[in-house]
């Protein structure tokens, strides 16, 4: 009864001159939301504390402070239905408990409309939600679902990709320019395409807001982090999004127009439209709530379409995202996942590790930082039946593609972190000279390390992932860590001249030849026997000798035969490949075993063949062995 007389003296407010009908709200769904001729608010608060809804001008400035009735409270969920407030013009924030909370779940957050806007952090505008329009024609919208041994990931940041002079000057930084650049992903082979942050998160780091973050100055000791200060100038541009952020709103400021959710929106049926899939990253720290989490993966799903997320952050609701009902058919990226998870007897064939293992004996070996060949072709051939690996080379977090070959040493002195910031562990080498160079014996060796990271990675079972740029030879000038670096340092170039279109045209290649051949990408890991009784193990290991090979010590080459059978028109033949590395600085023969029958070897590609890898002509190889030039990855096909 007392409950009931609580609501109904609530209904009618009148503040500045202004009369809303107030009541109970609809419990069901968080934030504010539009319902019959008003706006439903719902938020998370104790009974016990003091409520209000907070309403903005179009200048800023509250307008109007509507109190939330104590009655209109279940459990820590506080519901209230605003008759006669129009969600079009909607501008609110929370206050609670004296405290002004932006609503967590805010479908729009205005105040953020300009990247990089120091104007309103001078003027102390407080960013405010806002309404979202949820209409919009999909059409015959659907998910591509691209099978795990067709994937190849391509990672990109939206200003990072986009900023460059060679993209229009209205679309630099925008959704817009990334959806143009569909058929240039798509020409490249890529099915999936990941995107840094694209929720709204805040870009200017402030010297009163803080020390930095642990993800980005994870080696500055603590006395050296910068302290609060009376100081409102933004020191530094969060440029990769990596911070707290509202997760339920689309980054306004990577919107060409004025409605970022549609163009996001835009974007994401134009990928599907071309058959490829958007996974988002999330950075959740370690104090979000969990729940929140959830709620906002099922939001992207639901609203947006998304088909896949990259989950960082700490303590994570691993096992409820695997099992939940509206993500079970999205793929969950992540760099760890509970053993419990992964080997669940239900199994989850949506999750997808992040080999962050794979990099570094690769890495070694290429450049002859004590790597072992052993951890190389265990890495080759990783796999697992219930669960994905995601293999890479260079990410963001680290060297470019590039730079892995021209710097020994990582150059951040423009962070204004001294040069403390990033890893100092990179497996990097320079190969003579510190950064670019005039050498043609240097420039050389750095293409063909290029061309032979490429090749060992799309040739790898797990997912291949290419971040914005490798594929055109995008040098980062050393900076192992541009997160705030939003000048041409940290965004790719795309009006270079053409001297790397031939890689580019390498890695399409490559990309293809995996998809061509699906022994290279099996669903299943290899066994190293003849499980499938073709004669011959599906994997098997080559030295100078055929089937004897030395893994251990000083070993830097390797011949690896891949043998299997493929469905393609209703018939079923034997494949055979043969992937030969020699990482060694000179020449060395591998054994080339024999095949059954009339069946004879014939060299595909060749990475010492200078800028053009893939033979126009496969040739013949009739010797029982083939000699490799020093640090060089060779591929032979055998019919």
């Amino acid at each position: 009864m007392r409950r009931d007389a609580g609501v109904q003296a609530a209904k009618t407010k009148v503040e500045d001159g202004m009369a809303y009908t107030i009541k109970e709200g609809d419990y069901r769904q968080y934030g504010a939301s539009a319902a019959g001729g008003g706006v439903v608010f719902t938020f998370e608060a104790e009974k016990e504390e003091d409520c209000s809804i907070l309403l903005y001008g179009k200048d800023g400035g509250i307008r109007q402070e509507l109190k939330v009735p104590e009655s209109c409270c279940r459990g820590a969920i506080r519901s209230v239905f605003v008759a006669g407030l129009k969600a079009e013009s909607l501008r609110y924030n929370y206050k609670i408990s004296g405290t002004v909370v932006t609503d967590p779940y805010a479908k729009r957050i205005i105040g953020r409309e300009r990247w990089r806007d120091a104007g309103r952090v001078k003027n102390e505008f407080r960013v405010c939600g806002g309404y979202s329009d949820d209409t919009f024609s999909w059409g015959t919208d659907v998910h591509p679902e691209i099978p795990r041994h067709e994937m190849f990931l391509y990672k990109l940041n939206i200003r990072g990709f986009s900023m460059d002079a060679g993209i229009p000057a209205k679309e630099r930084g925008t959704f817009a320019a990334v959806r143009d650049k569909i058929p240039y992903l798509k020409e490249l082979g890529v099915t999936t395409v990941e995107f840094m942050p694209v929720y709204e998160f805040e870009e200017l780091i402030l010297k009163e807001k803080a020390v930095l973050p642990e993800y980005i100055s994870w080696q500055v000791r603590k006395e050296d982090q910068i302290k609060p200060e009376a100081c409102a100038m933004p020191e530094r541009v969060n440029l990769w999004g990596y911070a707290p952020a509202n997760y339920f709103a689309v980054k306004a400021s990577y919107a060409k127009g004025q409605d970022a959710a549609v163009e996001w929106k835009k974007l994401i049926r134009a990928l599907h439209e071309n058959h490829m899939e958007c996974v988002m990253e999330m950075y959740f720290p370690e104090n979000v709530n969990q729940n929140l989490i959830l709620d906002a993966l099922r939001y992207w799903v639901r609203e947006y379409h998304v088909d896949g997320f990259h989950l960082l952050g700490e303590n994570l609701p691993v096992t409820q995202i695997a099992q939940d009902a509206w993500l079970r058919r999205t793929k969950i990226f992540g760099a760890v996942f509970e053993n419990a998870v992964l080997w669940h007897p239900c199994r989850y064939p949506h999750l997808y590790v992040y080999n962050d293992e794979y990099l570094y004996p690769v890495r070694a070996l290429l450049n002859h930082k004590n790597g072992g060949m052993d951890a190389f072709a265990c890495q080759q051939r990783k796999q697992h039946q219930y669960h994905g690996f995601v293999n890479y080379i260079s990410d963001n977090n680290g060297f470019s593609l590039r730079d892995l070959f021209c710097y020994e040493q990582k150059h951040n002195e423009e962070n204004g972190e001294e040069n403390r910031d990033g890893s100092d562990w990179n497996m990097s080498a320079n190969y003579g000279v510190e950064g670019r160079s005039r050498k043609q014996r240097i420039v050389r060796i750095r293409e063909r390390q290029m061309c032979n990271a490429v090749a060992v990675l799309f040739l790898a079972q797990g997912v291949p992932l290419l971040y914005e740029g490798d594929e055109t030879g995008d040098s980062q000038n050393g900076n192992n860590n541009v997160y705030c670096q939003d000048n041409p340092t940290g965004w790719v170039n795309w009006k270079k001249d053409e001297r790397y279109a031939w890689f580019r045209e390498f890695v399409a290649r490559m990309a293809a030849f995996r998809r061509e051949h699906p022994v290279l990408a099996a669903d299943m890991p290899k066994q190293l026997s003849d499980a499938k009784g073709t004669g011959y193990p599906d994997l098997s290991y080559h030295g100078e000798n055929a089937w004897i090979s030395d893994l251990s010590g000083e070993r830097q080459s390797l011949g690896m035969l891949y043998c299997g059978k493929e469905d393609g028109d209703g018939t079923e033949g034997e494949e055979f490949l043969y992937v030969g590395c020699n990482f060694h600085m000179g020449p060395t023969r591998l054994a080339l075993p024999k095949l059954p029958g009339k069946k004879k070897w014939y060299l595909l590609m060749d990475t010492a063949r200078e800028r053009a890898p893939f033979l126009k002509e496969e040739e013949r190889v009739d010797a029982p062995r083939i000699e490799l030039c020093g640090q060089s990855v060779v591929i032979l096909t055998g019919k």
